[in-house]
């Protein structure tokens, strides 16, 4: 598989591994870091990457599923008795009973003379089947592996729980750093598949960014293509990455499903997700919507403007999961039995308008990673506006702090069609948005994104950005 991006990650990591090498402070040299990131966005490849470039002894245990503690950690002991470490051959005749044992005995089995790589993958695992952990990982650092050199990588996939790990009151508070490993990036994906701007942002659409999807995706290959065949194919990572992380994140939660389900299919408001999802319980609801918001799958949104709101809608925050609800996941079977033609016409007759309410979210993040210079002075967020009638509803609006914004800085619209750009009755319809839009006045800018820019001549008082400037924004910048 090759490696794109992650230039940024990388730095970060060789940085902490410069650092445990020079000794540190009052004779700690080791350090600790806690790496998230949603599931197949390559934070253990990312890892493996780093660990053959740097050359140093190195142990990479990855947790099982298996709800067992003397299974993991019979499982880290046949991992460390097979690492590279100076003193692996220490564990070939050991048999801890406790993790407290075992990491001991692993402080004994590093380098003294060069720095170390110990990676525990799927941390949130371990902690699960063995909650104690948490305590025995930080007195074991304390008074054994931050005063050897070395660089603990702890990597999980359960957001809310990596985070939570370093807040105050947590036995490892102030003892890592913090690693997020978002997908690859639009840019990223533009590199890897050798695409214009324009499908670039239909591939990341499709796929999230998620290095296994994009693996299988021929280098100038469009969207088009790349469906006909990976529909087709019940194996693929298009396919199956989906399922495979929904079953790890809710393997009992049938509600969330369901629930995650209906907003898949593009239910937005409390109550509709709750009549697609069968017709649950408010509480019941309530509970599964905040599962989901708390495990980052879901982001619940208020509008933006100077005026405070309740009307909060939800959305799936990962595109490719968005794409795999709306065309895939309710249709394995038709494709298992050879029918990847039915989901294709599917896809195709939807494809237009699904995309067009699917690049929204991707264009606002990309103006918040826009250069300051390119938005209006004070543009600090982005978001958008509706009302319950969804008369207006705003696709950009920029201001200066949210929820409720002191000051709307930038009003704007949205048009990601193949033949017509963004024209004079957009323009005017715009306008009117603005009028109804609390914060804003006749004199607040006005911005358009379109994915054919703005046709042959400018339009006055609009600013206009296309697909190459949406993807602009996410090179790095050194």
């Amino acid at each position: 598989m090759s490696f794109i991006g992650r230039s940024r990650e990388l730095a970060l990591l060789n940085r902490a591994l410069e650092r445990s090498a020079s000794g540190g402070r009052a004779n700690r040299p080791g350090r600790a870091m806690l790496i998230r990131g949603r599931r197949r966005v390559g934070k253990s490849r990312l890892v493996e990457e780093f660990i053959d470039r740097a050359g140093v002894p190195a142990l990479f245990f990855t947790a099982s599923a298996q709800p067992d503690r003397e299974t993991d950690l019979a499982l880290f002991t046949e991992a460390a008795a097979a690492s590279d470490l100076p003193g692996a051959e220490l564990f070939r005749d050991q048999t801890p009973r406790s993790w407290d044992a075992a990491l001991r005995l692993l402080a004994t089995a590093l380098a003294d003379d060069r720095p170390n790589v110990i990676v525990l993958d799927e941390l949130p695992y371990l902690l699960a089947n063995d909650p104690g952990l948490e305590g025995t990982l930080q007195k074991v650092f304390d008074r054994e592996l931050s005063r050897r050199p070395v660089l603990l990588l702890c990597i999980g996939s359960d957001l809310a729980m990596m985070e939570a790990l370093n807040e105050y009151g947590r036995p490892f508070h102030q003892r890592a750093t913090e690693l997020v490993i978002p997908p690859l990036s639009p840019a990223d994906v533009a590199d890897m598949l050798a695409l214009p701007a324009a499908e670039a942002l239909d591939a990341y659409l499709v796929t999230g960014g998620l290095p296994l999807i994009l693996d299988e995706w021929p280098r100038g290959v469009t969207v088009t293509d790349y469906l006909t065949d990976a529909v087709g194919d019940p194996t693929s990572a298009l396919l199956v990455s989906a399922e495979r992380a929904l079953a790890a994140e809710f393997p009992v939660e049938v509600q969330a499903r369901q629930v995650l389900t209906a907003i898949g299919a593009g239910e937005r408001t409390f109550a509709r997700i709750g009549r697609a999802a069968g017709g649950l319980p408010q509480a019941s609801l309530n509970r599964s919507l905040r599962l989901l918001t708390t495990k980052r799958i879901v982001e619940a949104m208020v509008p933006l403007s100077t005026r405070p709101s309740r009307d909060t809608r939800y959305t799936v925050a990962d595109s490719y999961l968005r794409f795999w609800l709306a065309f895939l996941g309710t249709h394995i079977a038709e494709i298992e039995r050879g029918r990847g033609d039915l989901v294709l016409d599917r896809i195709t007759a939807s494809w237009t308008t699904w995309r067009g309410r699917a690049i929204e979210p991707v264009v606002r993040e990309s103006l918040r990673r826009l250069p300051p210079d390119v938005l209006p002075e004070g543009t600090r967020v982005v978001g958008g506006y509706w009302t319950r009638t969804n008369d207006p509803e705003i696709d950009i609006v920029g201001a200066d702090r949210e929820p409720v914004a002191q000051a709307i800085t930038v009003v704007g619209s949205v048009k990601w069609l193949e033949q017509r750009p963004f024209d004079l009755r957009d323009v005017a319809r715009l306008m009117r948005h603005r009028a109804q839009l609390p914060g804003a006045t006749d004199t607040t800018p006005l911005i358009a994104v379109s994915r054919n820019g703005a046709g042959v001549t400018p339009i006055e008082g609009v600013q206009v950005l296309g697909p190459d400037d949406l993807l602009s924004a996410w090179v790095e910048r050194g």
